[in-house]
């Protein structure tokens, strides 16, 4: 027996022997690669068998050139989310691996450009040729690597810059009720960093077409897309599509950021970034939680806007601002999607659509909003004439609500209340319309010293605008030290106070009459 197994043995040896020397003596040009096979075709997913060697977020090609995205790995199948449509696809397809992740081109090139998640130009002016290209899903910066929030980012709206102030680095939200206003606020942003030097990347999520189309067309109208990029998904395109957009869409911003560029990016909305994360974890038969999203909802948008950062000098300095955009059912921002992403952010802007139907535009909500940076990131000119104006306006709202009870109130209370009125004048503006600081700063102190409480509320916006102009014609010198920063001193206010009620004049409308 063991004469038999010792020469099992030698046999053995000799076999593997041979083919050893087989395998040294063939040439080297075979291709080993490994071939999974489509088991089911769902809305937006494929689950597909074998593919053992397969990772985490690896992207997957079927026939046709169909690319999608690894997002579960089971031990007798992978769930695969499908980045192009799958009416083409069926089971029993192949599927084969690319050794490598999602990723997106990224350069100056971009600028002025239309493209998809995938770097793929929608804009029919031809295929981007870059060569520089980056992962979609990138580490957040360390905090050492990380600087104070100091830098303000205007957006022109003036409820915003004196009483919400947004700094450059900062992640602001953006809620409402739906047809409240709130892309509007972000284009007019958009469209303010014209002379700022801001790059601006404008990503749509699950949007209509018309309504990119439109954002789109108003940012060529005002001269801002030469400065921007605009990253769409709409709601036609897969959800796997309208998942990765917001991620792409920050790695594009990221190479602006990393060479020293201050960097504004608009996410149009989560709220629909989040039910497109919720449908592909359904159809994966992840377990379901609150409102059938899954357990990692907050972390899908917390890795997305901890990327936003004003980083150290030492790495450039540059800056990713984040205003991410959330939309909200009959007023309740205690949602969980809401909260959630209040709970990342650095503030919020509260669209209300009771003062939307009132007129009162942009819809701002003062009580509800708020900025966590605050006066911070603020020219110091705002200091002098909107540090209380937060706390007076949000009285006279008590006020006036007091007041509708039709109670008699003394005169010095309806003083306040006519005063406030003029105040909440002051702040509406219209849509594409960014105003400048020094602008602001001049309305802010004509209302304060109460040159406008004899004006009608119906005559306020004609009279604003005899003040912008005095102030844009009349002081240059001022206006530049003010947009660099400096402390507006006793004798800068009595100079603008004095421009203002120079321009109310009636000696002032008469000659602004006869020059036009």
């Amino acid at each position: 027996m063991d004469r038999d197994r010792s020469e099992l043995v030698r046999a053995l040896d000799e076999t593997f022997d041979a083919f050893n020397r087989v395998v040294a003596e063939t040439p080297r040009d075979f291709n080993l690669q490994e071939i999974g096979v489509v088991r089911y075709v769902g809305q937006g997913i494929a689950l597909v068998e074998g593919l053992p060697s397969v990772k985490s977020e690896e992207l997957v090609r079927f026939p046709g050139d169909i690319l999608g995205m690894v997002f579960n790995i089971d031990p007798g199948e992978i769930g695969v989310i499908l980045l192009d449509e799958s009416d083409r696809l069926k089971a029993g397809f192949e599927v084969h691996r690319t050794g490598r992740v999602l990723d997106v081109p990224v350069g100056p090139a971009l600028l002025g450009r239309v493209v998809d998640a995938a770097g793929r130009a929608l804009d029919n002016r031809g295929t981007l040729r870059l060569s520089m290209r980056r992962p979609v899903e990138r580490e957040v910066p360390a905090i050492m690597d990380r600087d104070p929030v100091t830098v303000p980012l205007q957006t022109g709206i003036k409820v915003v810059d004196a009483l919400i102030p947004i700094g450059r680095g900062q992640r602001e939200l953006i809620l409402g009720d739906r047809q409240t206003g709130k892309t509007a606020i972000a284009v007019d942003t958009i469209i303010n960093q014209k002379e700022s030097g801001v790059i601006c990347v404008y990503c749509a999520i699950g949007k209509r077409n018309s309504a990119v189309a439109k954002v789109i067309a108003d940012l060529k109208e005002h001269g801002a897309m030469e400065y921007s990029i605009v990253v769409v998904a709409t709601e036609d395109d897969p959800p796997g599509l309208q998942f990765t957009t917001p991620y792409a869409a920050t790695t594009m911003a990221e190479y602006f950021l990393e060479g020293g560029r201050d960097v504004l990016i608009v996410y149009d909305d989560l709220t629909r970034h989040a039910r497109a994360y919720r449908e592909l974890s359904l159809l994966l038969r992840r377990p379901p939680g609150r409102e059938a999203f899954p357990g990692d909802i907050f972390y899908i948008h917390s890795r997305l806007l901890e990327r936003s950062t004003h980083l150290r000098r030492e790495l450039g300095g540059g800056s990713l601002t984040a205003l991410p955009i959330v939309e909200t059912e009959a007023q309740n921002i205690s949602a969980y999607i809401p909260t959630n992403i209040i709970s990342i952010t650095d503030g919020q802007i509260y669209l209300s659509p009771d003062l939307f139907q009132k007129g009162i535009l942009p819809a701002v909500d003062v009580g509800k909003s708020v900025s966590r940076v605050g006066g911070k990131t603020q020219l110091p000119a705002y200091r002098a004439v909107a540090g209380d104006l937060r706390l007076s306006y949000a009285q006279f709202e008590e006020l006036e609500a007091f007041a509708r009870f039709g109670t008699r109130l003394d005169e010095e209370t309806r003083k306040r209340i006519d005063r406030g009125r003029r105040v909440r004048e002051i702040l509406k503006q219209a849509q594409y319309d960014p105003m400048a600081v020094p602008e602001q700063i001049a309305l802010f102190l004509a209302v304060n010293e109460g040159l406008l409480d004899e004006t009608a509320l119906d005559e306020i916006d004609r009279e604003e605008r005899k003040i912008r102009r005095r102030v844009r014609d009349a002081l240059p010198e001022l206006w530049v030290e003010i947009l660099a920063g400096r402390e507006l001193t006793h004798g800068d206010r009595e100079v603008l106070i004095r421009a203002a009620r120079e321009a109310l004049s009636p000696a002032s409308e008469v000659v602004q009459g006869a020059n036009y």
